[in-house]
């Protein structure tokens, strides 16, 4: 075949996957690691599917794997926190087909609530990771990350950033290799982990990752006909010399490149005795890797000197410019970036959160936030979202509010969720809120769909990634399931029903739900026919309509309101608001 195509990352990784034969992918949608899954659906040969979370997504992808054949499961940096607990342990109990889990993280949190790095976890874990540095590399690491599984005995991690699953490169294409499905063999020391099953195990694990140390030198893979070394050392001027592997290789390339370089593929378990080879033949050491200190202190830990964090930052994003200042030491005359107004993240026009956010704001009511695009609710001018954690976290948030002061002081909050990651983490803590008693109101933002990442479908949409319809979760059904006796449903937009509703909930000694039902307004099959329109003659400049936040909504200098006929979705929050029928709708 040996075509070749300018692919994203994540769509090279997906590549790899459909090469190397994978028949099992699971995963739940998170930037950056989200079009990965997109992208493996398109290959029939594959089964892929959304779960609900990545702890389910990697245990999927385990049983897969046990079954003998090879599987994987896509996901975030937070994300992998969920998949830890199999992770862990799978560790332990190896792999029978090849057996992988792509994380993705995200330096400079374009789109999360950390930085962490997925190498920490993985040494902890003791999960060999490999860590590509542009799109080649990522279709062939990933096949290459299924024949180490195999021949190691061993989950494998790849670990990509938003910089290489969002930019694109040449890749050359290959036909896809099916191995046989492995025979599926009873063996209960194997996979079984209770403790005295575990304890043996423990002994493998540590004996693997000292062969794969031992080993790390001279494992190779095939790229467009070419033998590479995994872990190599590219001997230029030795008066400067970098370990490095990922997007930071690339930085290093084009800013220094005439140094030595000692490019890391495989980043857990590291090479000891090629490292030392490669920090003597350089006088000048740096460590250039992203994020935590991983390998820079082994190195030290290994008695070499080199330099590191101290002159490059823990925080954010490298870049060849970075090197430039610190390395080079060039006075970089940069442009003045142009000054644009600042844009800062806003609700979509016609989102059905900001009625919800602007009946809580209208009663002072404080929002334990979540994971979503409704976490924007926390910024101006709307301000309702007082606490954000991370995926189920609200629900549990107000309960442990309640517990610690009281039902009296929760009256003026609800905890606010969105469907998906309701059905994500949300109903476990639902479920505790139930079991212990608590007394607090629980808003479900249910837009029908994973707003934030891109309109994924999930358990309560009725439709699968790969695209069947089947039989939709049933929110309401599911809470009242709970033994959870007030369960109400309301339209987003009618915001007085909405807000006698909320004033009747929160006044409870229980646990009651709100689900607030109204499509994003940006799914393809939402259609608005309407759409509003200031009069200008019955306005009385009260600005109740602009409260919201609307965008498609400005402030005329002599007070009346300009709605921009491009932005508006004729969702009617503005309508409702004005006291003095100074908007109307009209037919688009």
């Amino acid at each position: 075949m040996n075509d070749k195509k300018v692919m994203l990352g994540n769509e090279a990784i997906a590549r790899g996957a459909y090469e190397a034969g994978v028949k099992v992918s699971s995963a739940y949608p998170g930037t950056p690691s989200t079009e990965i899954s997109e992208n493996l659906v398109k290959y029939p040969e594959i089964y892929c599917e959304w779960a609900p979370n990545e702890k389910v997504a990697m245990e999927v992808a385990v049983g897969a794997s046990i079954s003998g054949v090879r599987a994987m499961a896509s996901m975030k940096h937070v994300g992998f926190n969920v998949a830890a607990d199999p992770m862990y342990t799978v560790s332990y109990i190896g792999a029978t087909g090849g057996l992988v889990a792509v994380v993705a993280d995200d330096p400079g949190m374009y789109s999360s609530q950390n930085e962490q790095d997925t190498r920490q976890i993985c040494r902890a874990a003791q999960v060999p990771v490999l860590e590509p540095s542009d799109s080649q590399e990522a279709k062939d690491y990933m096949k290459l990350a299924f024949e180490l599984s195999e021949k190691y005995d061993t989950p494998m991690v790849l670990r990509t950033t938003t910089r290489l699953a969002h930019s694109q490169g040449l890749v050359v294409l290959e036909d896809r290799v099916v191995p046989e499905d492995k025979p599926y063999e009873r063996n209960i020391a194997k996979n079984v982990m209770m403790p005295g099953n575990a304890i043996k195990r423990h002994l493998v694990v540590e004996k693997r990752i000292k062969d794969m140390a031992n080993d790390a030198a001279t494992i190779k893979y095939t790229s467009d006909g070419k033998e590479i070394a995994l872990n190599r050392m590219e001997i230029n001027d030795t008066k400067i010399g970098f370990i490095t592997s990922g997007i930071p290789y690339t930085y290093v390339k084009e800013a220094c490149p005439n140094a030595s370089v000692l490019k890391l593929g495989l980043v857990h378990p590291l090479p000891k005795k090629l490292i030392e080879e490669f920090a003597s033949k350089v006088e000048t050491l740096y460590i250039f890797e992203e994020l935590e200190p991983v390998i820079e202190e082994q190195v030290k830990a290994m008695g070499i000197k080199c330099i590191g964090k101290e002159a490059f930052t823990l925080q954010g994003e490298y870049s060849a410019n970075m090197l430039r200042r610190v390395v080079l030491k060039e006075d970089l005359k940069i442009n003045k970036p142009a000054e644009v107004p600042a844009r800062p993240p806003l609700l979509c026009p016609g989102c059905p959160h900001r009625s919800v956010y602007t009946v809580l704001n209208k009663l002072k009511i404080h929002a334990a936030g979540d994971i979503g695009c409704y976490t924007l609710g926390a910024v101006a001018p709307l301000s309702v979202v007082d606490t954000t954690v991370c995926m189920g976290a609200s629900i549990s948030s107000l309960h442990g509010m309640e517990k610690a002061k009281g039902k009296d002081y929760i009256k003026n909050w609800v905890a606010v969720i969105g469907d998906s990651t309701f059905m994500h983490t949300g109903v476990n803590s639902l479920i505790n809120m139930v079991y212990n008693q608590s007394s607090g109101t629980v808003i479900i933002l249910d837009n029908s769909t994973t707003g934030m990442t891109g309109h994924q479908d999930h358990a309560a949409t009725g439709k699968t990634l790969m695209g069947e319809v089947v039989p939709a979760i049933n929110i309401m059904g599911l809470c009242k399931s709970l033994g959870i006796e007030h369960v109400q449903e309301v339209n987003a937009f009618d915001i007085k029903k909405l807000e006698e509703v909320i004033k009747e909930e929160v006044a409870r000694d229980a646990v009651s739900v709100i689900i607030t039902k109204s499509p994003c307004a940006l799914l393809k099959e939402v259609h608005f026919p309407n759409k509003c329109v200031p009069v200008p003659e019955k306005c009385k400049k009260c600005g109740m309509c602009l409260k919201p936040g609307c965008p498609a909504l400005t402030k005329n200098e002599d007070g009346t309101i300009s709605i921009d006929p491009t932005m508006c979705n004729g969702c009617g929050l503005c309508k409702n608001l004005c006291p003095f029928d100074a908007i109307e709708t009209v037919e688009k």
